[in-house]
């Protein structure tokens, strides 16, 4: 039903100083079927259904926009089942 949005290119994040730091990259997990609506308000995250969840996975710059992102779900009523750290 929905389908996943391919979010932009990154590798990782310019620190002040110039210093790289190392993309996160988290899976999330939502109770229910998101519509295509809500999926569109996760542009950097790509999404797939799992029976009566749906999945977001992607990149994560900083802790700044993982706060972003769960601020986002609380918004819009999205109740989140599990969030995790990927592996590199």
């Amino acid at each position: 039903m929905t389908a996943g949005h391919d979010g932009p290119s990154m590798e990782g994040t310019t620190l002040p100083g110039g210093e790289k730091s190392a993309l996160m990259r988290y899976e999330i997990r939502i109770d229910g079927q998101m519509s295509e609506t809500l999926s569109g308000a996760f542009p950097e995250l790509r999404n797939f259904l799992v029976t009566d969840e749906t999945v977001l996975f992607g990149p994560v710059t900083d802790e700044a926009h993982l706060y972003g992102l769960l601020a986002r779900f609380q918004a819009l009523g999205l109740h989140v089942v599990e969030m995790r750290r990927l592996p590199e």
